[in-house]
């Protein structure tokens, strides 16, 4: 049954909120009206090998790639002609190669990398960066957590990270302003909610974090999306949540793979736009063969111009494909986005880029759209010129997949696709390396029972890529075992 629940602190739900706050429902729609002559399409592309995150610098002409045991950094000045100016891989903590790097977040003239995606592949923390001058980035510290680090979010001084251990799912944020860094607070959902303890670890991952005004936003996947103050970062706390599924209904499914990959839940990624006023919530997801909505994820839209009362306001569909299990690779579930100035940049693995008007976000107004679904699957959409132009990564890390890596760049502009290839004929979009592309659900069920404990969404990496030499991709996906 697809159903969503609105849980605050006041234990309210659904309590209407007024359209006209601002970034929540404004009278009239943004426009970048512009359409292009013969069709949308990029303005400039590079490879980038082992692309996943990135983020646009605060100087609006860099990108940062995490790139696997690494980070790239992009001259994307001249969008039509990107070009690398950094390559750091091979970054090491207590000499040891920080491996599965996907995550990186700049602020300021600081970057910081941080890894591994995933649990038991060695060596684990993150290392910081001064890119005053992006073409030199010079190493300023480094720390050790003793747990892998999925994502993390770096504002001002300080840095907040995804703590994911088998037991724990915390927020654990550092001090990266003194001389040594230094651990200062820690937010836990199973302090406030002791109940999703007795629930797996992956289907209360803390998969995901963004802050923004002293607010952090904490996709935790099935147990859902957590406002928590952190103004005071030695003392965060619990503001309010929303959620589309209920400690409840968690406890009745046996089957956790069907819990973990399919919906309803998968929080995967949250954002507010520049007011702080809408929330977008993409939940990654896959078809299971389970009771439904068994299909990929979209992204819902929330007014949280009072944060301790969402208020769910619309929603947009993903597109849909023949396969749309986890293992066959015709992805089309929603990625990571950003929400700028009343629209949305998103992406959608093989389903590629999309620019929304959500102005309106009870009536989202898609404005453009591109996919090469042969040649990418994009990891994420960020904004680089506010109004004039966009940056996506797209990664290698998917199944079945014979997907180089790359940034690519797009006009902020209305229009449509000439001749788009077609999501419902997966056949030509390419095989891995050894000729495979089974797309059937029992493929899919071999990998869920893989025995690794890959997070859902991504694939592990090992990082070889030095120079010229190739990435080998550990094709790890899936293991949903309590």
């Amino acid at each position: 049954m697809e159903r969503r629940a609105f849980l605050a602190r006041s234990g309210a739900a659904g309590l209407a909120l007024p359209l006209s706050s601002a970034g929540a429902g404004a009278s009239s729609r943004s426009s970048p009206a512009v359409r292009q002559e013969g069709g949308y399409d990029p303005l400039g592309r590079i490879p980038v090998s082992g692309a996943a995150e990135g983020v646009v610098a605060d100087d609006g002409e860099t990108v940062a790639i995490a790139v696997a045991t690494g980070f790239v950094t992009v001259d994307v000045s001249d969008p039509a002609e990107p070009t690398i100016l950094a390559e750091e891989r091979d970054i090491e903590l207590q000499g040891e190669t920080l491996s599965e790097i996907l995550d990186v977040t700049v602020d300021g003239d600081r970057l910081v990398v941080a890894g591994p995606a995933n649990p038991g592949l060695g060596v684990m923390g993150f290392r910081c960066y001064d890119v005053s001058e992006p073409a030199d980035p010079v190493s300023i510290g480094a720390y050790e957590t003793g747990y892998h680090i999925h994502n993390c979010y770096l504002e001002d001084e300080l840095l907040f990270v995804a703590a994911n251990t088998q037991q724990e799912n915390p927020l654990a944020i550092y001090d990266l302003g003194g001389d040594e860094i230094t651990h200062v607070g820690t937010w836990s959902l199973l302090d406030r909610e002791p109940g999703w303890r007795d629930i797996g670890m992956l289907a209360r991952y803390l998969h995901d974090v963004y802050v923004q005004d002293g607010i952090a936003y904490l996709a935790h996947w099935n147990a859902g999306t957590y406002l928590v103050d952190v103004s005071d970062p030695t003392e965060p706390e619990y503001i309010s949540h929303v959620a589309d599924t209920t400690l409840a209904e968690q406890r009745e499914i046996d089957n956790r793979k069907e819990a973990v990959y399919g919906l309803p839940g998968n929080d995967h990624y949250a954002a507010v736009d520049d007011t702080g006023d809408l929330m977008a919530v993409g939940r990654e997801a896959w078809a299971t063969g389970g009771e439904a909505p068994d299909r990929p994820g979209g992204i819902d839209l929330y007014d949280v111009s009072d944060p301790a009362e969402p208020v769910h306001r619309g929603s947009i569909d993903p597109p849909r494909t023949t396969d749309e299990s986890h293992g066959g690779g015709a992805w089309t579930t929603s990625h990571n986005f950003e929400l700028r100035d009343g629209q949305l940049y998103s992406s959608w693995y093989r389903a590629g880029v999309k620019i929304h008007d959500v102005s309106d976000p009870a009536d989202p107004e898609q404005l453009a759209w591109w996919r090469d679904p042969a040649e990418t699957g994009f990891w994420t959409a960020r904004v680089l010129e506010p109004g004039e132009t966009f940056v996506a990564t797209s990664t290698e890390a998917i199944p079945n997949t014979s997907i180089d890596g790359a940034l690519y760049t797009f006009p902020i502009e209305a229009g449509e696709q000439a001749d788009p290839p077609s999501l419902q004929e997966p056949d030509g979009w390419g095989a891995d390396s050894n000729g495979s592309n089974e797309t059937t659900g029992a493929a899919n069920e071999t990998e869920a029972d893989g025995g690794d404990d890959s997070i859902p969404g991504f694939t592990g990496l090992t990082g070889l890529a030095v120079g010229g030499m190739g990435l080998e991709w550990l094709r790890r996906h899936g293991n949903v075992q309590d």
